[in-house]
C-alpha cells in the first residue's frame, strides 16, 4: 500500500484533490491511502506516510517539513500550482509515485 500525505494551511483546500487522487488510484488498481491534514498535524502524520506533498500556498513550510521528512525517511515536494489549481488528481498522484520511487534508490 502506498501512503500519500497532503498538507495545506487548514487541510480543507486539498480535500477535493484527495478525492480526485483516490479515484485515479482506484482506476489504476493501485492500493493507496491518501489523506490531507493541516500544517500543524503534518509532522506527526509524516511518520505514517511514504511521501508528503505540500499545497502551493504552503511552499514556505518546505524547509521546516524537510527536517522531519529526513528524520522519517520520506520525500517531500510542493504540489505544482497548475495541477493544484486544476485539481488534477492524475498529475499529483504521478508526482507522488515518482517521488516514492526515487526515494527507494
Amino acid at each position: 500500500m502506498v501512503k500519500i500525505l497532503l498538507a495545506c494551511s487548514s487541510g480543507m483546500s486539498t480535500s477535493l484533490l484527495v478525492q480526485k487522487m483516490e479515484a485515479e488510484a482506484k482506476e489504476r488498481g493501485l492500493d493507496a491511502e491518501i489523506w490531507a491534514v493541516a500544517q500543524d498535524k503534518a509532522p506527526e502524520d509524516m511518520k505514517k506516510a511514504d511521501v508528503l506533498l505540500i499545497g502551493p500556498q504552503m511552499r514556505f513550510m518546505k524547509k521546516k517539513f524537510s527536517v522531519t521528512a529526513d528524520e522519517v525517511g520520506i520525500p517531500l515536494d510542493v504540489i505544482d500550482p497548475v495541477s493544484y489549481g486544476r485539481v488534477d488528481g492524475k498529475a499529483v498522484l504521478d508526482k507522488a509515485l515518482e517521488l516514492i520511487e526515487a526515494n527507494k534508490n
